[in-house]
């Protein structure tokens, strides 16, 4: 059974920093590439980072050079490091996996993150 497990979300000031994780198992977790969406209220679901099975990554425009995915293949997990938060990153955060295309394949129950003062 395929399980992608977020955590760490909550509420944090503007300029502060939050670190996501996902758990998954269930998966060959190291051929995959992951990935981490959010979804604001109203908008819809865009892509925030991906990170292949070969390290490459990708980022949205709208966090490049705030936020940094990794990924550790010996616990399974990719990471979300998110620095200089501005109010418009409130949304609920998605970790995913995808195909060999880079459309998400699978979705985690996803992880609230709150900007504001």
């Amino acid at each position: 059974q395929v399980q992608l497990v977020e955590s760490g979300g909550g509420l944090v000031q503007p300029g502060g920093s939050l670190r996501l994780s996902c758990a998954a198992s269930g998966i060959d977790f190291s051929r995959k590439t992951m990935g981490w969406y959010r979804q604001a209220p109203g908008k819809e679901r865009e892509l925030v980072a991906r990170i292949s099975s070969v390290f490459e990554t990708k980022y949205g425009d709208s966090v490049k050079g705030r936020f940094t995915i990794s990924r550790d293949n010996a616990k399974d997990t990719v990471f979300l490091q998110m620095n200089s938060l501005k109010p418009e990153d409130t949304a609920v955060y998605y970790c995913c996996y995808t195909n060999d295309l880079y459309v998400p394949s699978h979705w985690g129950k996803g992880t609230l993150v709150t900007v504001s003062s």
